[in-house]
């Protein structure tokens, strides 16, 4: 890979040309994030590299006829540079450059060592030079933009905005934005510092919509975003424009207004019916509002448009599967397996949509056929399930050892969906026994020893139980989870019930909430006579999670308190949606006297 197109002089007038160093495409990375969209200092040609101006175009003519005159030693030293980049040696090409664009405070080699820092990733060298450059050049508007970049890069935002109030004096108009973006990581302070610099240049140029909408976006990192949109709908930001349409949008989003921006995005379009992002944004929007058949419609049209673009076809795919679309899906994952794209992630959701449609070897073969990568535990516990399900509980057995062997990375993942499996097909003792020989393999991992721990239960091993979950607090004393599992075995299984409060108590300081915990601390007050914070509790997890248990726990507590009617009625709702649910018959035979509540 070669260097951006080099400088030398020509040895007669001692002027600085363009020349190409190699043929070899290079890219040049000097590109200012807005909103999806970019801008660059310079364009770049087709193939890639920086554009060489010819005699005679406009750039040429433009040029300052201003030319430096060079030392032997200097000279000597850009050929070295560009020799070394030739030979891949950036390392001293990019040290030469750095070193003479000081020495000479020549423009020209500040330039040429910023662009050569900038495609290496050199931020202090690129710092460096853009501030020669910018220096030497005052009447460059990229060389001062180029300065403003680095320092907002370097959190000097101050210097920075300075060096962008020049470009706007020189240009008329510049981007502010990404000095506000470039904050998104940075502490609250130095994104206060920044705002007060925003406000200040606000005081001169108080109609500037670059400025404002700037301020938008720190007001929203900030996490003012009531703020952030009152300023954008009541300033001069350009609301023709896409990128503050898309901060409203956003903004509208995160206050739960989301509906008030698909009129926003729509008018956004009509207005700019070319703009992808807007048009892209508007059907994420309707993905999140949950109207997929509309969604569906955009992201159809959006592919149509831009029937290249396969993120366009895999968010498409998964529209369709959301809706249930399972044909139309399964046409734009083989799509993107045909073409090369999202091949992984396309398999396994092949997989989920032939699964809906109850074709079971096309599934099976899909997730088969998962690589390494993100889906692949996913797609493995699919399959796993899905032949436990057609009573294929043995082969899902022998392909997860195999795939232990083929792929060891993985094996401590399959141990566990393995024991899972068999803990669903009610096997307790195979899945012991495969715990047991995990743990030989990986002697007290926290996650085997969780699921022993689990498995222990069910057998009566309280004492294992008690073992490794204790063993697992030794190593991890702010594991809420491990704190949540030992205080409710505790209150449920044994006498010690303040104890067992305390360990559950300390997982709710840690992630107050968890509604497993809310539950384990209604349960645990149930227990101790407290019923007044038992219902208090157990309903704060029945509104997070109306899971069967723990529907079984709040219609005990409410029983308890006289309140029948209200119990029956959770009750019986609860077994419409799990009807195999043993701890909920088991409760309402128990206290009622049948198995129907």
């Amino acid at each position: 890979m070669g260097l951006p197109n080099g400088l030398c002089h020509d040895g007669q007038n001692r002027r600085l040309v363009a020349f190409p160093l190699m043929n070899r495409p290079i890219a040049l990375l000097t590109a200012l994030a807005l909103l999806g969209g970019c801008q660059t200092f310079a364009p770049s040609a087709p193939d890639g590299n920086v554009p060489v101006e010819e005699p005679g175009t406009e750039a040429t003519a433009k040029a300052p006829e201003n030319y430096g005159s060079f030392s032997q030693e200097t000279l000597l030293a850009l050929l070295t540079a560009e020799l070394a980049g030739q030979r891949n040696r950036f390392d001293i090409a990019l040290s030469n450059y750095v070193q003479q664009a000081n020495a000479t405070q020549d423009a020209g080699v500040a330039e040429r060592g910023f662009r050569i820092a900038e495609y290496l990733g050199a931020e202090q060298e690129a710092l460096d030079t853009a501030l020669v450059w910018a220096k030497n050049a005052p009447d460059d508007v990229d060389a001062q933009r180029a300065a403003a970049v680095q320092l907002a890069r370097a959190g000097r935002y101050d210097e920075a905005m300075s060096y962008m109030e020049r470009v706007r004096q020189r240009q008329g108009n510049t981007h502010f934005d990404f000095l506000a973006l470039s904050a998104a990581e940075t502490d609250p302070d130095t994104r206060a510092g920044l705002l007060q610099s925003f406000d200040r240049l606000l005081g001169k140029y108080p109609n500037d919509g670059q400025l404002l909408f700037g301020k938008a976006l720190l007001l929203q990192q900030d996490g003012r975003a009531e703020e952030a949109l009152e300023l954008l709908e009541t300033s001069e930001a350009k609301q023709d424009q896409s990128a503050p349409l898309l901060l409203r949008a956003r903004l509208l989003q995160s206050l739960g207004r989301g509906e008030e921006a698909l009129p926003l995005l729509k008018k956004g379009m009509e207005r700019n019916p070319g703009d992808k992002r807007l048009r892209l944004t508007y059907a994420r929007q309707l993905v999140e509002l949950g109207r997929m058949d509309e969604a569906r419609g955009e992201f159809s049209s959006l592919l149509q448009q831009f029937p290249e673009d396969d993120d366009l076809r895999f968010s498409l795919a998964l529209v369709c599967l959301e809706a249930e679309a399972w044909r139309e899906a399964i046409v734009y994952l083989e799509e993107l397996i045909q073409r090369d794209a999202h091949v992984d992630p396309a398999q396994y959701n092949l997989g989920r949509a032939h699964e809906a449609l109850g074709e079971v070897d096309d599934a099976l073969l899909a997730y088969s056929l998962v690589g390494g990568g993100s889906d692949y535990l996913p797609a493995q516990a699919r399959m796993t399930d899905l032949l436990v399900a057609n009573g294929r509980g043995a082969e899902a057995s022998r392909h997860l050892a195999e795939a232990r062997d083929s792929e060891p990375e993985y094996a401590l993942q399959l141990y566990l969906i393995e024991a899972e499996s068999l803990s669903k097909q009610n096997k307790p003792d195979r899945a012991w026994d495969l715990i047991q020989q995990a743990l030989k393999q990986y002697p007290g991992d926290i996650n085997l020893l969780y699921t022993r721990a689990m498995l222990a239960e069910p057998r009566g091993d309280l004492k294992q139980l008690e073992r490794d979950l204790r063993l697992i607090l030794e190593r991890e004393p702010d594991n809420a989870m491990a704190l949540n599992a030992l205080g409710y075995t505790l209150v449920d299984r044994t006498d010690r019930h303040k104890e067992g409060l305390e360990l559950i108590q300390q997982a709710h300081d840690l992630n107050p909430e968890d509604p497993a915990i809310l539950d384990s601390l209604g349960w645990a007050n149930y227990r101790l006579g407290n019923l007044a914070d038992a219902e208090k509790w157990l309903r704060q997890a029945f509104e997070r999670f109306p899971d069967h248990e723990v529907a079984a726990h709040l219609g005990e507590a409410l029983w308890a308190q006289g309140k029948q009617r209200e119990a029956r009625k959770i009750w019986r709702d609860a077994l419409k949606e799990q009807p195999e649910s043993e701890i909920l018959r088991s409760t309402v035979l128990r206290l009622t006297g049948s198995e129907k509540p």
